[in-house]
């Protein structure tokens, strides 16, 4: 029996995995008795599942389930399988070998005992291997936060910069950082004299941890809010995505102050943010938080007073379904504000871009959008409704009307097909809607 021991593709036979300590004479680990047993014996079934990321030889894998054996059995043709799945088959009535179809002279299944020793010795080094890697990721993130209490300037830059690769690269450097008080010593070095340079790597950080309520009172303090919003403005593209993430986890819950939140620059940031089309990464998370700051009423007005609603206007047609969602949502939270619907109804992108939406992403987007139009048409119908008409909007509202929408939707859709009918003949309108050949 030859396999592939995971290292470099190399094929080696039982015999010579023998040789080499691979299968555990060598000073191998196993796991289950015999010679080299390990002090504290392992699991094999836990060392499976912690180690599922990795390529395992595929003489390992059971052909039935396509998953590691535990404790693997061979029948009269020659073929290993898990005990647990090969007798789940005879109880199935099969009689024959899963892999080649054969008849079974013997329906007996004798251990693998060799094969067995082998998968707990391979699978017991890669996961010591494993551990040692964490442990030692695991000392260096306590080293780094120890020099944190001490060092400043570029040192400080430094040390957060490599604490921040170990925490990305590593889930244990995570829990490490936050079990051994990180979190608040990372929070301590902003504020409103920290540059940016700090702040930068220290907000790296703290977006991929885990933040306790105790945590995000501390960041909700209004200086360091204030510099993240200065760093979301004025920082690389990766700053940026990550001051607006951490943002938005700091307004779940509680809300932040209220000047925090209305904050222009903030909503300006946010603006250039999802407008940059050199860096459409930036798009999902800004069009996140502006949602979840119009979801506050009491800053609604200041997001329409920096021109959010032609903003977000002019990127609909350029927008993935999941962003496009987001951003009409935006749209008819700011039309519930009078000034919003006047900025609707001043953008003229804004009827063709709604109409052009209808029906062609998802029925929640087609909401979104009666409900926008709706606004803007009702606020002046005799301006309004023949431009929406023009666009091809009552031919969309019928479409709407026979489809297998929700009742609501449809609902909507036929008051303001009605709206848009006022100003225009029976014969007229019927030709807009492109239906004078159905009905003839």
């Amino acid at each position: 029996m030859k396999f592939d021991a995971g290292s470099g593709g190399q094929v080696l036979d039982l015999e010579t995995a023998v040789k080499d300590g691979i299968l555990g004479g060598g000073g191998g680990l196993i796991c289950g008795g015999g010679v080299g047993v390990v002090a504290d014996k392992l699991d094999l079934k836990k060392m499976i599942e912690e180690l599922e990321s990795i390529e395992i030889p595929s003489v390992f894998i059971c052909p039935i389930s396509l998953e590691p054996m535990q404790d693997p059995v061979t029948l009269c043709t020659g073929q290993t399988y898990e005990r647990s799945n090969i007798l789940k088959w005879f109880s199935l009535g099969h009689f024959t070998c899963p892999t080649t179809m054969q008849e079974l002279w013997d329906d007996s299944v004798t251990p693998n005992m060799t094969l067995h020793q082998l998968i707990c010795s391979w699978f017991s080094q890669k996961y010591v291997a494993m551990r040692k890697r964490s442990e030692d990721v695991q000392g260096r993130a306590l080293e780094i936060l120890d020099t944190l209490k001490k060092v400043k300037g570029q040192a400080r830059v430094q040390a957060l910069k490599e604490l921040r690769r170990v925490v990305a690269a590593h889930a244990s450097a995570k829990n490490t950082v936050v079990d051994n008080g990180g979190v608040a010593l990372i929070s301590s070095l902003l504020g409103p004299f920290t540059s940016h340079a700090v702040g930068s790597e220290a907000i790296g950080i703290l977006v991929n941890l885990e933040l306790s309520s105790e945590s995000r009172t501390s960041l909700k303090q209004p200086a360091k809010v204030s510099l993240m919003v200065d760093m979301l403005n004025e920082g690389s593209i990766e700053t940026k995505i990550n001051c607006t993430k951490l943002i938005e986890v700091l307004m779940e819950g509680k809300d932040l102050e209220s000047e925090n939140v209305s904050s222009l620059s903030l909503v300006v940031g946010l603006l250039r943010l999802v407008k940059d089309k050199r860096n459409p990464n930036g798009v999902l998370p800004g069009l996140s938080l502006l949602k979840t700051i119009c979801s506050h009423e009491s800053v609604r007005n200041s997001v329409v007073s920096v021109g959010a609603v032609p903003q977000l206007i002019e990127l609909l047609p350029g927008l993935n379904h999941e962003c496009l969602e987001i951003a009409l949502h935006v749209l008819e939270v700011l039309s519930t504000l009078p000034e919003g619907r006047q900025a609707l109804k001043d953008c003229p992108k804004t009827i063709p871009s709604v109409v052009r939406i209808l029906m062609k992403v998802s029925e929640s987007c087609t909401q979104l959008a009666l409900s926008v139009l709706g606004a803007v048409c009702k606020l002046a119908p005799d301006e309004c409704a023949p431009l929406a008409v023009e666009a091809g909007l009552a031919a969309k509202l019928l479409l709407v009307i026979q489809s297998g929408c929700n009742p609501v939707l449809k609902q909507r859709a036929a008051e303001l097909l009605k709206l848009c009918s006022l100003n225009y003949t029976a014969t007229h309108f019927i030709s807009k809607c492109k239906l004078t050949r159905t009905i003839q």
